[in-house]
C-alpha cells in the first residue's frame, strides 16, 4: 500500500529539517499585474476556466439566436447570411473556446494536485498558452463587425465554399484558428512534460488517476492532429490569397481533398473532447459509490484503443461523396469497431456502481446523467456508422443531435460534474447543495428537449444549417427551440453556484468526499497556491 503523502507545508514557510528557508511569495505582483504574469498551475486553471465559461455563454446566444429563428417556418428575425454566420460562430466557439479550455483548466489545476507536482513543468510556457487564447478568440469575433460579416460556411469550414465564395474576413478567421492551435500544442507538450518527468516518486504510470491518464493520451491526439489543421487552413490561405487551386476544382484542385485532411484533424478532435471527460467521471463514480473503480488497467487500455482508433474512422464522415466500396466498408466497420473500448468504460462505469453506497450529490448525478445520455450519442454514432444508413441520415438533423449528445450531455455535464467535485478543493467551501440540484434537473430536462426531437427531425428529412423549413417539421422545431432557451436560462443557476461558493458557505475538510481517494485530497481546503514543494513520497513498503 501506498504511504499516506506528508501534509502539506504553510505557505509562508518551509521545515528547516527539509532544508527549507523562507519563499518570498509576498514579493509576487499584485492584481491585474499578477493575473498577467502568473505561472502558478491553479491561477492559470482559474484563467482558463473563467475564459471557458464566459465563451461558453458568448456561444450560447448564438445557438439561441439560430434556435428564435428556427421556432417557426419562415424568415421570422434574422436573415439568412446572419444565419449561417450564427451557425459557424456557434460550433467554432463552442469547440474550440468553451470545451477545449474547460478541459484544460481542469489540467491545469488537477494535474499537479493528483501526481505530487509543485507545478507544471514549463511554468511561462504555461502562462503563454493561456494568452493566446482571448487574442485568437478576440480576433474571431471581431469577424463579425468586419465588410461581408464573419464565417458563414458551418464549422467544418469545407472548400470552395470557404474559400472561393467567403467573406473577406475569412483571413482573420484562419489566423485566428493558427493562434488557438499554438495555444493547444503548447499546452499538450506542457501537461505530457509535467505527468512524464514530475510524479511524486514511487507513483508509476498505472497509479495515476485516470483523469491523468485521459489527459497525457489527450495531449498526444492533440500533438498528433493540430498540425494536420494547420496544413489545411494554411492550404485554405494560398487559395484565397495567392492563387493556389488547393481545393478549386476548376484549377485542378479536389474539394474532397479539404474533406480527408479536415476529418483526419476532426475526428479525433472529437476523442479530444470527450477522454478527459471519461477521466472525471472514473473518478467521481468511484467516489460517490464508494468502491473502487472497476477495471482500472483496462480503462486505461481502453482509453489508449480509443485515441489509436480515433485515426481509423475519419471517413465515416464523408460516405457521401463517392467513396469506393472497399474504403466505406473499412470505414464503416472500424467505426462500429471504436464502440468496444467505449463500451468497456461504460460497462465499468456501471459495475462499480453494482452493489456500492452511492449517494446523490450534484456531480455524481452529472456522472450519471454522463453515463446515460452519452450512450444514447453513443448508439446514434453507431447508426451512423453504417454507410447505407447514412446516406439517410448526412447532413439531416440526426447528426445534429447525435453530436450535441455527445458533446452537451458527454463533454459539458462531465465538465459541470468535474466543478462540482472538486470546488471544495478550489474554494474551501461546498457548493450549495439545493441550487446544485436544481441546476442539474433543469438541464438535463433542457438537453433531452432541446436534442431529442432533434432525431425526429432528421428522420423525417429536415436538412441542417437551413433558415427556413417545410410546415412538417414546426412542433419538432418548436420543442426544441423552447428546450435551448430552457437549458441557456437555467446555466445561469451554475454561474450563480460558483460565485456563492466562492463568497463562502459549509466549510470543506481536506478530504472533501467521504469516498475520495486521490491525491489532491490530501492537501487542505482551498489548496494552498504552493502545494507539495516537498513532494510527498509514494514508495511501496517492502514488507
Amino acid at each position: 500500500m501506498a504511504k499516506l503523502p506528508p501534509k502539506p507545508m504553510p505557505l509562508n514557510s518551509t521545515p528547516a529539517a527539509a532544508g527549507g528557508q523562507l519563499t518570498p511569495y509576498a514579493t509576487e505582483p499584485k492584481g491585474l499585474l499578477r493575473w498577467l504574469l502568473t505561472t502558478n498551475h491553479k491561477e492559470i486553471g482559474t484563467l482558463y476556466l473563467l475564459f471557458s465559461l464566459s465563451m461558453f455563454f458568448v456561444g450560447g446566444v448564438f445557438a439561441l439566436v439560430v434556435r428564435a429563428e428556427l421556432f417557426q417556418p419562415g424568415l421570422q428575425l434574422i436573415q439568412p447570411e446572419f444565419f449561417n454566420q450564427m451557425t459557424t460562430m456557434h460550433g467554432l466557439i463552442m469547440v474550440f473556446a468553451a470545451i477545449m479550455p474547460a478541459f484544460t483548466g481542469l489540467a491545469n489545476w488537477m494535474i499537479p494536485l493528483q501526481i505530487g507536482a509543485p507545478d507544471m513543468a514549463l511554468p511561462r510556457l504555461n502562462n503563454f498558452s493561456f494568452w493566446l487564447l482571448p487574442v485568437a478568440f478576440t480576433l474571431l469575433l471581431s469577424t463579425l463587425l468586419m465588410p461581408g460579416g464573419g464565417p458563414n460556411f458551418g464549422w467544418t469550414f469545407y472548400a470552395p465554399l470557404s474559400t472561393t465564395y467567403a467573406p473577406a474576413s475569412t483571413t482573420f478567421f484562419i489566423l485566428a484558428l493558427h493562434i488557438a492551435g499554438i495555444s493547444s500544442i503548447l499546452g499538450a507538450i506542457n501537461i505530457i512534460a509535467t505527468i512524464l518527468n514530475m510524479r511524486a516518486p514511487g507513483m508509476r504510470l498505472m497509479d495515476m488517476p485516470l483523469f491523468v491518464w485521459g489527459w497525457l493520451i489527450t495531449a498526444f491526439l492533440l500533438i498528433a492532429v493540430m498540425p494536420v489543421l494547420a496544413g489545411v487552413i494554411t492550404m485554405m490561405l494560398m487559395d484565397i490569397n495567392f492563387g493556389t487551386s488547393f481545393f478549386n476544382a476548376a484549377g485542378g484542385g479536389d474539394p474532397v481533398l479539404f474533406q480527408h485532411l479536415f476529418w483526419f484533424f476532426g475526428h479525433p478532435e472529437v476523442y479530444i473532447m470527450i477522454l478527459p471527460a471519461f477521466g472525471i467521471v472514473s473518478a467521481i463514480v468511484p467516489t460517490f459509490a464508494r468502491k473502487p473503480l472497476f477495471g482500472y488497467a483496462s480503462m486505461v487500455y481502453a482509453t489508449a484503443a480509443i485515441a489509436l482508433l480515433s485515426f481509423l474512422v475519419w471517413a465515416h464522415h464523408m460516405f457521401v461523396v463517392g467513396l469506393p466500396l472497399v474504403a466505406e466498408l473499412f470505414f464503416m466497420y472500424s467505426t462500429m469497431l471504436i464502440a468496444v473500448p467505449t463500451g468497456v468504460k461504460i460497462f465499468n462505469w456501471v459495475t462499480t456502481l453494482f452493489r456500492g453506497s452511492i449517494s446523490f450529490e450534484a456531480p455524481m448525478l452529472f456522472a450519471l446523467a454522463f453515463i446515460v445520455l452519452f450512450t444514447i450519442g453513443g448508439f446514434s454514432g453507431l447508426m451512423l456508422a453504417i454507410a447505407p444508413a447514412d446516406f439517410q441520415y448526412h447532413d439531416t438533423y440526426f447528426v445534429v443531435a447525435h453530436f450535441h449528445y455527445v458533446l452537451v450531455p458527454g463533454a459539458l455535464f462531465a465538465i459541470m460534474a468535474g466543478a462540482y467535485y472538486w470546488l471544495p478543493k478550489w474554494t474551501g467551501y461546498y457548493p450549495n447543495e439545493r441550487l446544485a440540484q436544481w441546476h442539474f434537473w433543469l438541464s438535463v430536462i433542457g438537453v433531452n428537449l432541446t436534442f431529442f426531437p432533434m432525431h425526429f427531425a432528421g428522420l423525417a428529412g429536415m436538412p441542417r444549417r437551413i433558415p427556413d423549413y417545410a410546415l412538417q417539421f414546426t412542433d419538432f422545431n418548436m420543442i426544441s427551440s423552447v428546450g435551448a432557451f430552457f437549458f441557456g436560462i437555467s446555466q445561469l443557476l451554475f454561474v450563480l453556484v460558483v460565485i456563492l461558493c466562492v463568497r463562502g458557505g459549509k466549510k470543506a475538510p481536506a478530504k472533501a468526499w467521504e469516498g475520495a481517494e486521490d491525491l489532491e485530497w490530501s492537501v487542505p481546503s482551498p489548496a494552498p497556491l504552493h502545494t507539495f514543494e516537498t513532494p510527498p513520497n509514494l514508495e511501496r513498503s517492502t514488507s
